[in-house]
């Protein structure tokens, strides 16, 4: 590592800001991109190498005598099932790109990005929308295949209907019938010319950007040591790797890519720009076979019949609550008519006791008014049903008021 003490020689500091800074005053016009299976992780893809996750580490399935047998292409010449029980999972179009392959992009639409080495075969930089010539797959991708006895083109949608029904495709050339491979470096295979062709780029760059990358393979674990002295270098990654962080101008920001990549971003003022582009790549969910189709079909019916089930529910919600209300105040008008009347037979009664005439009576006028020294207690529900039960405010069954629990009989 570099000694704290020693001054960088391009940026004003090693760090963050002082890069950033670098890139907003426009020092930066040709950035050299290097990255790995780490940027892809947060898609849903496996890293190749990490511990408990790493794709190596879940291939005991597989019953190789060895975990990298399934990219040894003597072994796959033998038994290519193992490989192909792979590349299903593996397989492009079912994984959306990560916002780090969407930063990318962006440096590309900026018209900064150089170059980009990848170490991945998920083609998830080109779905991002990084042109293929900006692009050096240094291992290979699934973005083509061909037979490896006489190196014909195998057509893509033959190639994916193999993978999604599991069978081993073979050269379409009956008098060949050699085994058919995606352009992915197996191990014993030469790397691909457009990796050597394009090394020459990298000392031309004034940025270089390595992400998401154990640099433990070669040749690709040389190339950042082929920068120019004074170019800056950023690692964003989980671990320092290589001599990144040896040079006076190495920023190291040791955390996840989609988080390092979104500081960095805000730090130049791009990262309304950069969350706007990766919200591009989000899935189309539409159908694209017969059978998917067909499902999707049977899907948005099912659907239909639920919207159209809690529309109903919810129509006679609203009808039940409305009748609800209207009983509400049919059972109130009627209690107090009910209450009136017997509050005037009472009266009558207790008249009668008294030798009183009927209220109706004129000569009842005349009379003084009899005041009874018994207390009257407040009923709480308004009348007097602390003197008459029968008159207290009851619902009728299924139909609550504040204050009783109990039911009245039918009027």
């Amino acid at each position: 590592m570099v000694d704290p003490n020693t001054p960088p020689r391009t940026l004003s500091s090693r760090t963050l800001e002082a890069l950033a800074q670098y890139v907003r005053e426009g020092n930066a016009k040709k950035v050299v991109v290097m990255v790995g299976a780490g940027i892809s992780t947060s898609a849903g893809i496996p890293d190749f190498r990490s511990p408990e996750t790493g794709l190596y580490a879940n291939l005991a399935r597989l019953n190789l005598p060895y975990a990298e047998a399934v990219f040894d292409i003597s072994y796959f010449r033998n038994k290519p099932e193992p490989f192909y029980t792979l590349a299903q999972e593996l397989y492009p179009g079912k994984f959306r790109p990560t916002i780090t392959h969407s930063f990318i992009n962006l440096l590309h639409q900026k018209g900064l990005l150089l170059k980009l080495f990848t170490q991945n075969i998920d083609c998830l930089e080109r779905e991002a929308g990084v042109p293929e010539d900006l692009i050096v797959e240094a291992h290979g991708s699934f973005a083509k295949q061909s037979c490896i006895e006489c190196k014909k083109a195998y057509p893509d949608e033959r190639m994916k209907e193999a993978i999604t029904k599991k069978w081993v495709p073979r050269c379409l050339d009956l008098a060949c019938n050699g085994l058919v491979k995606p352009e992915i470096v197996f191990f014993g295979e030469q790397l691909p010319s457009a990796f050597f062709d394009n090394r020459h780029l990298i000392p031309q760059a004034d940025l270089c950007i390595v992400m998401g990358t154990s640099l433990s393979v070669q040749p690709f674990a040389s190339l950042p040591g082929s920068c120019a002295d004074d170019t800056p270098r950023l690692l964003i990654n989980l671990e320092q790797v290589g001599d990144l962080g040896s040079r006076p101008d190495d920023v190291l920001m040791l955390e996840g890519c989609d988080a390092g990549v979104r500081k960095f971003a805000e730090e130049c003022g791009w990262l309304e720009e950069l969350e706007a582009l990766w919200a591009k790549t989000a899935r189309d969910d539409k159908p694209s076979t017969p059978k998917e189709k067909a499902k999707k079909s049977r899907d948005e019916k099912l659907q239909e019949e639920v919207d159209k089930l809690t529309r109903e529910v919810e129509e006679s919600l609203r009808l039940g609550k409305q009748q609800h209300e209207w009983l509400e105040n049919h059972l109130d008008t009627k209690i107090a008519r009910r209450r009136d009347e017997e509050e005037r037979r009472e009266e009558e009664e207790e008249s009668q006791k008294l030798g009183l005439q009927p209220a109706d009576d004129p000569e009842s006028r005349t009379l003084a008014p009899v005041t009874s020294t018994r207390p009257l207690k407040a009923d709480p529900g308004g009348g007097l049903g602390h003197v008459f039960p029968f008159l207290k405010k009851r619902p009728r069954k299924g139909v609550k008021f504040s204050g009783s629990d109990e039911e009245i009989p039918e009027g």
